[in-house]
């Protein structure tokens, strides 16, 4: 049961990581140009779509 668990984490565990890095990344954009809020949404957005990438091209083994 415990390896059923694990190869289900593992399917997204690489491309999941783009998501909350988007979203720091993209708070620190959004200091910088005064808009926090504008720039998390911003960041978020590119990191589901990092995310979708990779889920694409990453075949399983």
């Amino acid at each position: 049961m415990a390896e059923e668990k694990k190869g289900s984490t593992q399917k997204y565990g690489r491309g999941a990581l783009f998501i909350p890095a988007g979203i720091i990344l993209g708070m620190g954009v959004g200091f910088l140009i005064d808009n926090l809020v504008g720039g998390m949404f911003v960041g978020l957005g590119l990191g589901f779509l990092a995310f979708a990438i990779v889920a694409v091209f990453v075949k399983d083994k």
